[in-house]
C-alpha cells in the first residue's frame, strides 16, 4: 500500500480522493484502532489518527467522543471553519455503515451527560456545574448573543476562554446547533447580570428556534457599488450549515428591458422575472433537491440570482437549460466552489 496522503507529483488529486484514501485505511487499521481504544491509550491512538485526518485536510480536527448506539464516535469537524464544513460532512458521507463499536460524525454532538462533565484546562479543572451564561436574543433576530462565564476564566489568556466556551457550548447544544442558533459568544471574567446556569440554555435556544421553523424571506433595500439603488431578496435565516454539501455556487444574470428611473425592474420584465424564479424553484428545489436559492439582486438592469447546490448534482446543468429562454438581453450562468458562501456573505445571518 503506498504512504497514506502522498500526492502523485504529476496528478492533482481532489479532495474526495483523499476522503477514499482515508477508508480505505481505517479497514485496513481499524484492528489496531480497536485495540489502542480499548486499552486506553490516547497518546497512541493520536498518533495513528492524527496523520490520516490531517492528509484528508489540515484544517480538520478529530476526537473521539461516546457514540449514541456505537461505545465510540469518531468525529471528524470543520471547528467552525465554514470552508472546511462540506468536506467534512462528504467524508462522513461516504464513511462505512456505523455498528456496535464505531459511528461516525462531522461535527461535534450534544453530549446528554455534558453538565456532568469536567474538562482539563491548562491542569485546572473546568466544571460544566460552575458554568454560567448571560443571554440575550436581540429583537428579530434568529440567534442568542451569549456571555460565557467560569469562575476558571480568570485565570486563563483571551485565547483559552473563548476556545473552552466554544468548545463546552458545542457539548451542551450540538456543534451545528451553535452556528444556527448562536450569535455573538463574549468569554467574561466577571458574572453577568442576570446569568443562569448551563443547564438553562437548550431550552431558550429551542424556544428561539420554535419561531423560526417556516421558511421566510427579507426584502433588503441598499446602494451598488456605483451608487445606483438596490434591492436584494435573501432567504432569512441564511446559513450554510442548513445545506452543508451545497458548496457550489450557481450565479444566473438576467439582464431586463423593463426598469424604472432606478434600473429597477417593472411592468414585463418583473413579470418575466417572477416566472423564471418560480420555474427555478420548481425544477431545482423541489423536483431535484440539490440546490437552494439563496439570494437574488436587482441593480442596474439585472437580476443576479445566487444558488447554491452540490456539485455531485445536476443543478448547474437546470440553470443553464433554463436561462436558453430567457428573451431580455444575453443571459448568463457562472459556476465557481464557494464552501464558505464567501459570494453572498452580506447577506449571512
Amino acid at each position: 500500500m503506498r504512504l497514506f496522503g502522498r500526492k502523485d507529483e504529476e496528478t492533482e488529486e481532489e479532495p474526495g480522493d483523499h476522503i477514499a484514501e482515508f477508508w480505505v485505511w481505517w479497514e485496513e487499521t481499524r484492528p489496531r484502532l480497536d485495540s489502542l481504544v480499548a486499552s486506553g491509550e490516547a497518546e497512541g491512538l493520536s498518533e495513528v489518527l492524527a496523520p490520516a485526518v490531517a492528509a484528508i485536510d489540515p484544517g480538520l480536527v478529530y476526537e473521539i467522543a461516546p457514540g449514541r448506539s456505537a461505545a465510540h464516535a469518531l468525529v471528524v469537524t470543520a471547528a467552525g471553519d465554514a470552508e472546511l464544513r462540506s468536506l467534512a460532512h462528504r467524508w462522513a458521507k461516504a464513511a462505512p455503515p456505523s455498528d456496535f463499536l464505531w459511528e461516525f460524525f462531522p461535527s461535534r454532538q450534544a453530549n446528554p451527560r455534558a453538565l456532568e462533565t469536567a474538562l482539563d484546562v491548562g491542569g485546572q479543572e473546568f466544571g460544566f456545574d460552575k458554568l454560567m451564561f448571560g443571554l440575550r436574543v436581540p429583537r428579530g433576530a434568529s440567534r442568542v448573543d451569549i456571555a460565557a462565564y467560569h469562575p476558571l476564566f480568570a485565570d486563563l489568556d483571551e485565547e483559552t476562554r473563548m476556545d473552552t466556551a466554544l468548545l463546552a457550548l458545542d457539548w451542551i447544544l450540538g456543534e451545528d446547533e451553535v452556528a444556527r442558533w448562536v450569535g455573538d459568544i463574549t468569554p467574561a471574567t466577571f458574572q453577568p447580570i442576570d446569568a443562569v446556569p448551563a443547564v438553562h440554555l437548550p431550552a431558550v435556544v429551542a424556544d428561539v428556534a420554535s419561531e423560526w421553523s417556516e421558511e421566510q424571506w427579507a426584502l433588503l433595500e441598499g446602494q451598488a457599488a456605483s451608487g445606483a439603488p438596490l434591492i436584494a431578496t435573501t432567504r432569512y435565516p441564511l446559513r450554510p450549515v442548513d445545506y452543508p454539501l451545497f458548496d457550489q455556487h450557481i450565479e444566473i444574470t438576467l439582464p431586463y428591458s423593463h426598469r424604472d428611473e432606478n434600473g429597477l425592474p417593472v411592468g414585463d420584465s418583473l413579470e418575466a422575472l417572477r416566472d423564471f424564479e418560480e420555474r427555478l424553484a420548481t425544477r431545482l428545489t423541489k423536483a431535484h433537491a440539490d440546490a437552494v436559492v439563496a439570494v437574488h439582486v436587482s441593480a442596474e438592469g439585472h437580476r443576479v440570482i445566487h444558488l447554491y447546490a452540490d456539485p455531485t448534482g445536476d443543478a448547474a446543468i437546470h440553470a443553464k437549460e433554463l436561462i436558453v429562454g430567457w428573451e431580455e438581453g444575453e443571459p448568463r450562468v457562472d459556476v465557481a466552489a464557494d464552501p464558505g458562501w464567501i459570494s453572498v456573505s452580506p447577506f449571512l445571518s
